[in-house]
This record gives C-alpha cells, sequence and structure tokens, in this order.
C-alpha cells in the first residue's frame, strides 16, 4: 500500500473525528440512500475509533464498542474507495485486534455485510447463525478469539 497512512486512536470531539463521521457516510450509508443523521451511533463516545490518515484527510476507520471486560463488536469498518483492495482494511483491522489483545480483551464479533465476509474469513474470523438483513442489505455475523 502506498498510502503512507498514520493509525491514530481517537474519540469524539478529536479534529479528525468529523473526517471519520464523512468517511463513514461516504463509504457506508450514503449508497444505501441514508442521510448523514444515519452516521452516528448512540455508543460513540463508549467506542473505541481507530483512524487511518494522511496528515488531515481520514483514508479508513474501524470502530469497536466493548460489551463486556471480555468482548464486543467490531463495526463502522470503511475505507476510502480508491484504496480499498490495497491492505489498509487489514491493516486497521490488525492494529485494532492488537489493542484489543492489550487491553486485556478475548473476542470480537460483528455484523458483517455479505460481499465483506471473505475480507473478514482471511482475518480469521468466523461464520455463525443464520444471514439476515440489516439496514436493507444481507449480513452474516462472525466472531473470532483474539489471541
Amino acid at each position: 500500500m502506498k498510502t503512507g497512512a498514520t493509525f491514530t486512536f481517537i474519540q469524539p470531539g478529536h479534529p479528525l473525528y468529523a473526517g471519520e463521521l464523512e468517511l463513514r457516510f461516504r463509504v457506508l450509508r450514503e449508497p444505501l440512500g441514508h442521510t448523514r443523521d444515519d452516521v452516528a451511533f448512540p455508543f460513540e463516545a463508549d467506542s473505541l475509533h481507530l483512524v487511518a490518515h494522511h496528515e488531515e484527510v481520514v483514508l479508513g476507520c474501524v470502530l469497536f464498542n466493548p460489551e463486556d471486560a471480555h468482548g464486543g463488536r467490531l463495526f463502522q469498518m470503511a475505507v476510502a474507495p480508491h484504496l480499498q483492495g490495497q491492505g489498509l482494511g487489514a491493516r486497521l483491522v490488525r492494529t485494532l485486534e492488537v489493542e484489543l489483545a492489550r487491553r486485556g480483551l478475548t473476542h470480537v464479533h460483528l455484523h458483517a455485510r455479505a460481499p465483506a465476509v471473505p475480507f473478514y474469513e482471511r482475518l480469521g474470523y468466523a461464520v455463525f447463525g443464520d444471514p439476515y438483513t440489516e439496514v436493507g442489505i444481507p449480513h452474516r455475523d462472525m466472531r473470532k478469539t483474539l489471541g
């Protein structure tokens, strides 16, 4: 990957947060016909936000919401369209997993859009349960044990 990206953990209010929200809107919500009001979650402030950026431009992000002392949910994974397929998303997930393990967390689960299932499988996540529809598109539940 040729982006020279820097990885930074941020929280709402950080100077890069607006760029994270804009990327999440453009990649995850706008293509589905949703509005910018559909981007932020009620638990944003309680979640861990990892952004990949070049200077002040957010190139990718992934979030994690802790659900108990041992794990939680990875969500809102997004990479700028012109950088998709170049390894940035995998680097984001791996960097997040290292930090979660450092904090003593042992498992992660996520709701993967059907086309993203192979991406997460390559990172060691396994599908469980039945397919379902979320935000109007097919999804699968996936999980991984850290360590």
